[in-house]
C-alpha cells in the first residue's frame, strides 16, 4: 500500500518555495531531518492554516528543553532560583556531599529531554499528517497539549510559582492555541487506527510502542502526583542520605522547589506519552515517523538514564524501570520499522 504520507517523487526544495520569515525558513532544514524520498517537501506553510503556528511552537518547544538540559548541566541555578533560597548552587552543593544540587540536576536535565521530545513529535505530527489533513493528528496535538499546560497548576500542591517557566508557557500558549483554531479546518480525513497483526513484526513492534506510551504516559502522572504530596521516594532519600525533614530543616524553601521539579517532568512525560500513543497507534508506518521517534526516544531516555550513572544514582529498582522502558520502545520501534517503505 503506498504510504499515506507519500504523493509523488521527492521535489527538490527552493528557497522561493517558502515565505520569507525567518522562522519559516527554517523550518526546511527542521523538515530535512526527516525526509526520504518517499517524504515530499512541505508544501507552503502559511499562518493561515495554523500549521506555521504549531511548527513555531514545536520549535520553541526544542529551544527549551535543550536550554533545560544545558542549563542544568552547568551545575548552576536560575536566577529566581537563587533568589527564592536565598543561597547558591555552590553553598547548595557544599553540603551533603553535594548530594541535593545533584538530586535537582537529575530531574531537571529528564525534563529537559522530555520537553524537546515533545517538539519533535507536533513538528512531526505538523509536517506530515496534519498536511494531510488526518484529523487525528490535530487530536494528538490538542490532548499532548491541554495536558502539559495542565500540568502547570500543579504548583498549587507545591506552593511554588516558578516564574521563568510561567512566562515561557505564557509565551508558548498564545500561538499553540492559535494554530490549533487555525489548523482544525485542515482536518477532512478520519484514519482508522494501524492493525496490529502480532503474527508480524511489526505488529508486535507497534504492541510495544504502545504499551511503551502507556508506561510513560502512567508514569509522568505517578511522578506529578508524588511531587505534589510526598515529592521523594525513598530511593531518592537514600540517594541524599537525609530524611524528608532534614531536607526541609536546611532550607524550607528546597522542598516546594524539588517538587515543582517533579510535578512538571511527570507532566511532561503524560504529555509525551499522549502525543506518542497517538501516532503509534494511527500514523501508516513511514520513514519520518520511525525516525522522528527515534529522535524522541533517544533524547528522552538519553537524558532520563544517562544522568543517573553521570550523579551516582544507581539504584536498581529507580532506574530498573527506566532502562526496562528504553528496551521496550527500542524493541519496539526496530520491529515496527522493519520493512518500511524506503
Amino acid at each position: 500500500m503506498q504510504d499515506a504520507y507519500e504523493s509523488g517523487p521527492r521535489t527538490a526544495l527552493r528557497h522561493s518555495d517558502f515565505p520569507s520569515l525567518d522562522v519559516l525558513g527554517r523550518v526546511a532544514t527542521v523538515e530535512a531531518l526527516f525526509l526520504t524520498h518517499h517524504d515530499r517537501g512541505l508544501p507552503e506553510p502559511s499562518a493561515g492554516d495554523g500549521r506555521s503556528l504549531l511548527i513555531l511552537s514545536a520549535v520553541f518547544l526544542v529551544g527549551c528543553g535543550a536550554f533545560a538540559i544545558f542549563q542544568a548541566a552547568s551545575g548552576h541555578f536560575l536566577p529566581h532560583d537563587t533568589v527564592y533560597l536565598s543561597m547558591t548552587a555552590d553553598e547548595l552543593c557544599a553540603l551533603q556531599g553535594c548530594r541535593i544540587l545533584h538530586f535537582m540536576i537529575h530531574d531537571r536535565i529528564s525534563f529537559g529531554g522530555v520537553i524537546v521530545a515533545i517538539g519533535v513529535l507536533y513538528l512531526w505530527l505538523a509536517l506530515f499528517p496534519l498536511r494531510h489533513g488526518e484529523s487525528w493528528a490535530w487530536w494528538a496535538i490538542a490532548l499532548s497539549g491541554v495536558t502539559g499546560f495542565l500540568s502547570f497548576l500543579a504548583y498549587l500542591g507545591y506552593g511554588y510559582l516558578d516564574t521563568w517557566h510561567g512566562v515561557a508557557t505564557l509565551a508558548l500558549l498564545p500561538p499553540f492555541v492559535a494554530g490549533l483554531v487555525r489548523a482544525r479546518r485542515l482536518r477532512h480525513c478520519t484514519s482508522e487506527p494501524e492493525p496490529l497483526d502480532l503474527r508480524s513484526g511489526r505488529g508486535v513492534g507497534r504492541v510495544f510502542l504502545l504499551l511503551s506510551s502507556i508506561g510513560i504516559a502512567v508514569a509522568g502522572l505517578v511522578i506529578t502526583s508524588v511531587g505534589m504530596t510526598r515529592v521523594f521516594v525513598p530511593q531518592d532519600l537514600e540517594f541524599i542520605g537525609l530524611t524528608r525533614e532534614s531536607i526541609g530543616a536546611i532550607n524550607p524553601h528546597l522542598i516546594p522547589l524539588i517538587a515543582h521539579d517533579r510535578a512538571g517532568f511527570g507532566g511532561a512525560l503524560a504529555s509525551f506519552g499522549v502525543a506518542m500513543f497517538a501516532c503509534v497507534r494511527y500514523a501508516r508506518s513511514s520513514p519520518s515517523l520511525w525516525q522522528a521517534l527515534t529522535v524522541a526516544g533517544v533524547v528522552g531516555f538519553g537524558t532520563a538514564v544517562g544522568v543517573h550513572p553521570a550523579i551516582g544514582y544507581l539504584s536498581l529498582t529507580h532506574l530498573g524501570p527506566a532502562v526496562f522502558g528504553a528496551f521496550v520502545f527500542g524493541t519496539g520501534l526496530a520491529l515496527a520499522a522493519q520493512d518500511s517503505p524506503a
